[in-house]
């Protein structure tokens, strides 16, 4: 017997990692979570697809890295979150394609330009904001009408 669960939207995983996020501290530091449960923001959307966060997040990148890229509704939220940044992704050297998790991960650790000398990362509400309007964005993008075939 294949029993297939329905997949969790795109908008549903983006507020459920801002909820992660707002519960348990947003981590800039590195690898992707620390010991006292904060969460990076690619950390928090794969918690969300996933209700995981596997231990590796608190010790190797590449391990994590791999993680986050083969779970595909995670990296779906991811690249919707790096389409509503100000920011083009990183073009990845060894692979030619955009790096959406490198874009993610350091949009919240990068001081936002704004010409005074006390520039700063974006807040936390503001990470949140951001992350609600893209599943907002999502959630319009995949709410047209299926078109039967004629």
């Amino acid at each position: 017997m294949n029993l297939t669960l329905p997949r969790t939207s795109t908008g549903t995983i983006l507020r459920t990692a801002a909820h992660l996020l707002n519960y348990y501290g947003l981590h800039t530091g590195h690898q992707f979570a620390s010991i006292d449960g904060r969460l990076d923001i690619c950390a928090a959307i794969f918690r969300a697809a996933t209700g995981k966060t596997p231990n590796c997040f608190l010790t190797d990148e590449d391990a994590s890295l791999l993680q986050i890229r083969v779970c595909e509704p995670a990296m779906d939220a991811i690249r919707m979150l790096s389409a509503v940044l100000p920011t083009l992704p990183p073009t990845d050297v060894d692979t030619g394609v955009d790096d959406h998790i490198e874009h993610v991960c350091h949009w919240a650790v990068t001081p936002v330009w704004t010409g005074n000398a006390d520039d700063q990362p974006p807040t936390m509400p503001e990470v949140i904001g951001l992350i609600l309007r893209a599943a907002q964005a999502a959630d319009a993008l995949t709410a047209a009408p299926h078109q039967n075939a004629a």
